[in-house]
């Protein structure tokens, strides 16, 4: 059970299905402000819709900003639009491609699509609202993936110019998402930014073992079928996203800290440890790097530091 999060304002990327539905539902269930954001105006609003049907009291406290991380110019625009309303308690990274494209393909900026959106856009985001997120003390949250302990694939070419697969894009954008949530909080530690990072991974949770909602699930008959199939290693969407949200708003646990489902697949929110290529700290400041390259974006530590945290 959540804590009364009345008075608080998350955003959570990639609201508008699945586990990003499902985390502003819980949140906003808990009294909180959600902002959901996707790129798509028309499932934005079905999604909003659906959560308005299933939790009528929302009022106002749910709102949807368009948001689409596979284009930084779309990045900027959101975060000035959300820093421009103030402080920012909470900003869980969900959006990405799950199911990559076959050949590579490459965004309006001239980045991969896959690390672009899971990557690079969050990485952006992260460092437009700092100062926002560092005003209320706040917290981000990192997807990581099951597939960095299975594949241990170091990004040393992270868009894939040479010998792309799209599993390889997925679990390249996933090793340096959890390597740079881990070193995001090892860097604001060290400049006294009140924000801390989290990494947290929803297990293996399937559209078919959801429940249908309009507009937001609407699994076919022979994807729940095939779902149900491995009911002992699946969970739900809804109960995936307890461990982002729990990651997200829990006092308890402390930045830099990896969270997962008990049961590694399925599961209640659980401490975990991330696989060890994600740990590796050479790797991290190698890709932090990167990204601040492909990104233009130097995060404002000093700035971010220097900020009054509001009182609550």
């Amino acid at each position: 059970m959540l804590p009364d999060l009345t008075g608080r304002t998350y955003l959570v990327t990639g609201s508008n299905r699945g586990l990003g539905y499902f985390a502003s539902e819980q949140l906003a269930r808990a009294g909180a402000g959600v902002l959901m954001t996707g790129r798509s105006p028309n499932r934005l609003m079905a999604a909003r819709a659906a959560l308005r049907r299933r939790l009528p009291d929302t009022g106002d406290r749910v709102q949807t900003l368009l948001l689409d991380t596979s284009n930084l110019g779309s990045v900027r625009a959101a975060a000035a639009t959300v820093a421009a309303r103030g402080a920012l308690d909470g900003l869980l990274l969900n959006a990405g491609v799950v199911h990559p494209p076959k050949t590579r393909q490459t965004t309006g900026d001239g980045h991969e699509l896959v690390f672009a959106t899971n990557v690079l856009g969050h990485f952006a985001l992260a460092g437009e609202l700092l100062t926002s997120l560092a005003a209320a003390s706040g917290r981000m949250v990192w997807l990581g993936s099951m597939s960095t302990s299975l594949w241990k694939y170091d990004p040393v070419d992270p868009q894939l110019v040479e010998d792309y697969t799209g599993w390889r894009a997925y679990v390249q954008s996933k090793v340096t998402t959890a390597g740079l949530g881990l070193e995001a909080d090892r860097r604001l530690r060290h400049e006294g930014v009140p924000v801390t990072s989290v990494v947290a991974h929803p297990g293996y949770s399937t559209s078919g073992r959801t429940p249908g909602i309009r507009g937001v699930n609407e699994p076919t008959r022979l994807g729940r079928f095939a779902d149900n199939l491995q009911f002992a290693i699946t969970q739900s969407k809804e109960r995936g996203a307890w461990t982002l949200v729990r990651a997200l708003v829990d006092p308890a646990i402390a930045g830099g800290e990896f969270w997962g489902p008990r049961f590694v697949t399925r599961g209640a929110p659980h401490r975990a440890t991330a696989s060890k290529i994600s740990r590796d700290t050479e790797i991290a400041a190698r890709m932090w790097t990167f990204c601040e390259d492909a990104t233009a974006v130097r995060w404002p530590f000093a700035k971010a530091a220097g900020v009054r945290v509001l009182g609550r």
